[in-house]
């Protein structure tokens, strides 16, 4: 399942962030924070859509969770753009933040991995239906060496499926 559709829009531009203080390390942090929460809410929310089934549902998500993505990782450039001055400045906001972050890479890890199991499943399923599809249309003829003999192009009769829901 791809999260990120062709037709994204433009990154909007970033403000440069100043150097900063006890105050805006602060600030900057707490925009990271909230926005990694957003996403972590919306993810498990998510997860727990796919694990049910329910993908329709699941996919409803998308929009939102590209605004969330976007904020996320315009909050991670401009800890990025400061992380020395934040590392002499509040050092222990800064490990507070990898600590966090490292919880966040985990949840998404579980997310991508329900993600995948869902579309082994249903990849499989596909190939399932497939093959009793060519099974009924395949005649059973045998070679003169006694073998079953293998069907020909004009026997398999192609599968169409459609990837939209």
């Amino acid at each position: 399942m791809n999260h990120f559709s062709a037709s994204r829009q433009p990154m909007p531009a970033q403000r440069p962030a100043p150097a900063p203080g006890s105050t805006e390390a602060h600030r900057l942090a707490k925009e990271l924070m909230d926005a990694m929460n957003a996403l972590l809410g919306l993810v498990e929310r998510e997860t727990e859509l796919v694990r049910a089934g329910k993908l329709r549902e699941a996919m409803a998500f998308e929009a939102q969770k590209q605004e969330l993505s976007r904020r996320y990782v315009g909050a991670v450039g401009q800890l990025k753009a400061n992380q020395a001055q934040l590392a002499k400045s509040a050092p222990e906001l800064l490990s507070t933040l990898h600590r966090h972050h490292d919880a966040f890479r985990a949840m998404l890890q579980v997310n991508l991995t329900v993600l995948a199991t869902a579309h082994a499943v249903s990849e499989s399923v596909v190939r399932g239906v497939n093959a009793e599809i060519q099974k009924r249309n395949v005649p059973n003829t045998y070679t003169a060496a006694g073998r079953r003999a293998a069907p020909g192009p004009r026997h398999i009769t192609p599968l169409a499926v459609s990837r939209s829901l």
